[in-house]
């Protein structure tokens, strides 16, 4: 998913809008998650970027991603570009 949402809205406050991005986001990754996984892969990982836009997107974890939307409604941001793609995962062996 590579997509630009418009943190500001004549009609609708911006903390709505924050709350409407999260959920397409939940949305889009729990369609990912979804899919079957290729051989020899244990689970999808996702390469996220969140920035002003797309030029000045800033790489981040997938947990990160909530607490970014959140600052960036709090620096008034008027739009916000998100990036996430699917990748496949491998886990790490306990030693």
């Amino acid at each position: 998913m590579k997509k630009t949402f418009a943190l500001t809205h004549e009609k609708i406050a911006p903390a709505r809008l924050v709350d409407a991005i999260k959920h397409e986001v939940r949305k889009y990754l729990k369609r990912e998650r979804a899919k079957a996984l290729p051989s020899g892969v244990d689970f999808w990982d996702f390469a996220c970027k969140l920035g002003a836009d797309a030029a000045t997107s800033k790489s981040l974890h997938l947990a990160e991603l909530n607490g970014a939307l959140d600052q960036a409604e709090k620096d008034q941001w008027p739009q916000c570009y998100i990036e996430i793609v699917a990748k496949p995962g491998h886990r790490n062996p306990k030693s």
